[in-house]
């Protein structure tokens, strides 16, 4: 997740996070974002009224495009989503904006019955929903939870 070699921390654009948020070289002119304090994410290639934000929502759900954000130069931000089949999902969670909050499920190894299903066909884990938690605006928390060391 974190390339030590072509990335920094900044203050976060969005949020105002301090030193909280990882600034990712794409190429000589653009970076990504990712802010370990709200959790969004965005790109100096995301730009309001540069970027076809339409095409992009199309299949993201209704709760990450009620939480589209714009920054002061113009970059779209939305809620990052972290899965990593290892380890588990981070992601946003509720009904709509007022409710919505940061939660997290674990992954735990397939058995071998499992194995034998063909929805688990190429994958060596599922979720355990006996894991999933919330952890409201709390976005390093929940990335905790499913064993992402920073």
């Amino acid at each position: 997740m974190i390339s030590p070699n072509n990335d920094n921390l900044i203050d976060c654009p969005l949020c105002g996070e301090k030193a909280g948020c990882y600034s990712i070289k794409i190429n000589e002119t653009k970076n990504s974002y990712l802010c370990l304090g709200c959790g969004h994410q965005s790109s100096d290639l995301m730009k309001e009224g540069e970027y076809d934000v339409e095409s992009y929502e199309m299949e993201m759900p209704e709760l990450y495009k009620d939480m589209k954000k714009v920054d002061s130069e113009g970059r779209v931000w939305y809620p990052s989503v972290v899965n990593i089949q290892e380890k588990g999902t981070v992601f946003m969670n509720g009904t709509s904006k007022d409710d919505a909050r940061w939660s997290a499920i674990r992954n735990v190894e397939l058995t071998e019955e499992d194995k034998q299903k063909p929805i688990f066909k190429g994958k060596t884990h599922k979720s355990d929903s006996s894991s999933l938690k919330d952890f409201g605006n709390d976005y390093l928390s929940a990335l905790e939870h499913i064993g992402v060391a920073l």
